[in-house]
């Protein structure tokens, strides 16, 4: 049996919330596995026959309190780890309620898109950081519902 065939699959979901100030948030990883103290964006494992936007919104309100009112999808990606295959689908969240708090003992952190490349974010992560910087550096930013541009 090959490799592929021996690895467990998972279907993953993820909200980029931005900010009114164009920044992202980021969550710690706080369990014991070999990400302990990477970061990455919110989010989590969808349920056998879960939708993912369903999922999205139970994962946010699970690990950081908050509930997305408005969010598009951004995009998806498959990431091979060495024991996992995880799909995810990752979704620009503009506008929820609450305010985010680390309901799971995570910290949380707001950086601004252009500085993400700096974090020690989780590796299927970095393709999202890829394109949130080159929109940041093309000056398209998203606010709200609708894109933006920024000012020099």
């Amino acid at each position: 049996m090959s490799r592929q065939a021996d690895l467990v699959r998972l279907q993953v979901v993820a909200g980029i919330l931005c900010d009114a100030d164009n920044r992202v948030l980021i969550t710690e990883r706080v369990d014991d596995g070999p990400f302990h103290g990477m970061w990455e964006f919110p989010g989590g494992k969808r349920a056998p026959g879960e939708m993912p936007e369903a999922a999205l919104t139970r994962e946010l309100q699970e690990e950081i309190g908050v509930t997305p009112r408005s969010y598009q999808f951004f995009m998806s990606l498959k990431h091979d780890y060495p024991d996992r295959l995880v799909a995810i689908d990752f979704y620009l969240v503009t506008t929820w309620n609450n305010e985010p708090l680390g309901l799971e003992g995570q910290e949380l952190r707001w950086v601004e898109a252009h500085k993400l490349a700096g974090e020690n974010l989780l590796p299927a992560d970095q393709p999202i950081v890829s394109a949130l910087s080159m929109q940041a550096a093309g000056g398209v930013l998203f606010v709200g519902s609708k894109a933006q541009r920024s000012e020099p």
